[in-house]
C-alpha cells in the first residue's frame, strides 16, 4: 500500500494578541490531532505583555506498524514496542523538513527565529528535540513532554552547534508504560554529557500531562519567551 504524504502541515493557529512576536509550534501524540493541545493555552497563564502565535500542526496519516499497520496521525512509524530500535529514519526526516517549514512562515511573518518555541509531547516531544538540536539557526526553546531522543545513536552528527545554548525543558511520568522514562533518563544524560541546558521534570504521573507539569511548563515558557 502507497501511502501519500503532503508536501506542507494543516495547522490551527491561535493568537493570543494582535502582531505576534512569539511562536510556539506544538506538535500531538501519535494518532491525535493539533486539537488536542488547543485547551492548554488558557491553562498555561502566560503574560498578557507579548503577543504570541500557537500553531498546532496536524501530522501526516499514515499506517503505524506497531499497531497493525492501522493508518493514523503520526510524525513517524513505529517499528517497535522498544521505541529505540527499528527506528523510521525516513519518517522522522520527513516530518522535520514539514515542522522547518511552519518555522521559515513564522520567519517569513517577522518573528525571530529565536522566539520561536518548538514543543510537543510523545511522538511530538520526540520531533521537537530532533528538529530542535538539527535546526541551523538559534531557537527560543525546546519543550519534550514525555517523550525521548530519537537516532541518539548517531545525533551529534546532525547538530548545529548554533542551538547548543538553547533552553529545554523535558518532563515525563515515572509511571509511563508507553515511553518508559528510563528513554527519557537516557536522552537527558547524553544531552547533559554533551553540554546541553537541561531542566529536568518527573512528575507521579503516566503517559500524559498533569497540573504540576503545566505549572512547570508556564514558569519555564515565561523566562524562555521574555
Amino acid at each position: 500500500m502507497s501511502t501519500h504524504f503532503s508536501n506542507s502541515l494543516a495547522t490551527i493557529e491561535l493568537t493570543t494578541g494582535p502582531n505576534p512576536t512569539h511562536s510556539i509550534i506544538w506538535m500531538h501524540g501519535l494518532g491525535a490531532d493539533g486539537n488536542d493541545f488547543v485547551p492548554i493555552i488558557e491553562e498555561l497563564d502566560l503574560p498578557k505583555t507579548i503577543a504570541i502565535r500557537f500553531i498546532f500542526p496536524h501530522a501526516p496519516k499514515q499506517p503505524v506498524m506497531v499497531n497493525g499497520g492501522f493508518i493514523m496521525r503520526a510524525w513517524y512509524d513505529i517499528r517497535s514496542a522498544d521505541l529505540d530500535h527499528a527506528e523510521d529514519e525516513v519518517g522522522l526526516k520527513r516530518s522535520e523538513q514539514l515542522i522547518m517549514q511552519l518555522i521559515e512562515k513564522e520567519k517569513s511573518r517577522g518573528v525571530a527565529s529565536e522566539n520561536i518555541v518548538l514543543a510537543g509531547f510523545s511522538q511530538g516531544g520526540v520531533m521537537s528535540l530532533f528538529v530542535g538540536l538539527r535546526y541551523a539557526e538559534k531557537l527560543g526553546g525546546v519543550m519534550v513532554l514525555s517523550g525521548y531522543l530519537p537516532l541518539a545513536h548517531q545525533f551529534e552528527s546532525g547538530t548545529h552547534l548554533v542551538n547548543h545554548t538553547t533552553p529545554i525543558f523535558i518532563g515525563h511520568g515515572r509511571e509511563d508504560m508507553i515511553v518508559p522514562m528510563q528513554l527519557a533518563n537516557k536522552a537527558k544524560q547524553q544531552l547533559i554529557v554533551q553540554g546541553y541546558l537541561v531542566e529536568w521534570h518527573e512528575y507521579n504521573m503516566a503517559h500524559s500531562v498533569c497540573n504540576d507539569e503545566l505549572t512547570d511548563i508556564s514558569k519555564w515558557l515565561r523566562r524562555v519567551l521574555l
